[in-house]
């Protein structure tokens, strides 16, 4: 089963530096992490930031392709976690309204769903492994105490825990 989710935040991993996107549902008690690569989390911010930008960037010249084309992003869905990675799928609305699934990274389909305001979905069975995946993962003391698992201390994190996505 899929769940509805919407950006929740973009901040950078301490840990890691690199860019992590929050996913979360409507009610904010299911999310998912999902660590991405900087040009991505740039083209994501952009969006979220309503930055205009004085020539298209890849997301943008896609949406306007795919406009052109008289296509139109009908949702994403997320739908696989394997061996550390997010699998997704775009599909495209075509103009006789046939839909076709299309394989796209994660970060690249949150980045074209966000600018076709277009539904997130990810399912359940991917929010379920990354957090069981999160558990064996070793972290600093503050975020994570011995008493308390990584899937009820990422529910409590605020939007500004990780540090906000600078432009």
């Amino acid at each position: 089963m899929f769940l509805e989710m919407t950006v929740s935040s973009l901040s950078v991993d301490p840990f890691t530096n690199m860019p992590v996107v929050v996913l979360k549902d409507a009610s904010g008690e299911r999310n998912v992490a999902i660590w991405i690569g900087l040009g991505e989390a740039s083209a994501i911010a952009t969006e979220l930031e309503k930055i205009k930008l004085d020539r298209p960037m890849t997301h943008d010249l896609m949406k306007t392709v795919l406009g052109l084309c008289q296509a139109r992003v009908e949702r994403v869905e997320i739908h696989d976690l394997r061996d550390n990675t997010f699998y997704a799928t775009l599909y495209i609305q075509r103009a006789d309204g046939t839909i076709v699934g299309v394989d796209a990274r994660p970060s690249d389909a949150i980045a074209m769903a966000l600018r076709a305001r277009a539904p997130i979905r990810v399912d359940e069975k991917v929010i379920a492994r990354a957090h069981k995946k999160a558990l064996t993962i070793e972290l600093a003391e503050p975020l994570l105490h011995d008493d308390v698992s990584f899937d009820a201390k990422l529910e409590t994190l605020t939007d500004g825990a990780f540090g906000k996505w600078k432009m």
